[in-house]
């Protein structure tokens, strides 16, 4: 019966040894998986980095456009305003 017992130990030591085997294997593919996951948010970041200073310049340019329209249009109001003074007080009065 000494014996018989001293088995059941051992099976029940190989059941546990194959368990945390398993366990290990879910755990570093789980892992494996996650690393891939924040590779692909890191190449997301970059790309939406990337994407963000295209639009920065893009929004630089269009106000440095924005500003010069500006200052053709007011030039244009006060040439207007020589030329007829009474156009320039409409504009002026807005």
């Amino acid at each position: 019966m000494n014996g018989l017992a001293g088995m059941e130990k051992f099976s029940h030591l190989e059941d546990k040894i194959y368990l945390t085997i398993e366990f290990a294997k879910k755990i570093r593919e789980e892992n494996e998986k996650i690393e891939t996951e924040m590779t692909d948010l890191r190449d997301q970041i970059s790309d939406l980095k990337a994407q963000n200073a295209e639009m920065e310049k893009k929004i630089e340019g269009l106000m440095s456009e924005r500003d010069a329209i500006q200052l053709k249009i007011e030039a244009m109001l006060d040439a207007i305003t020589v030329i007829e003074p009474e156009v320039g007080e409409v504009f002026q009065g807005r």
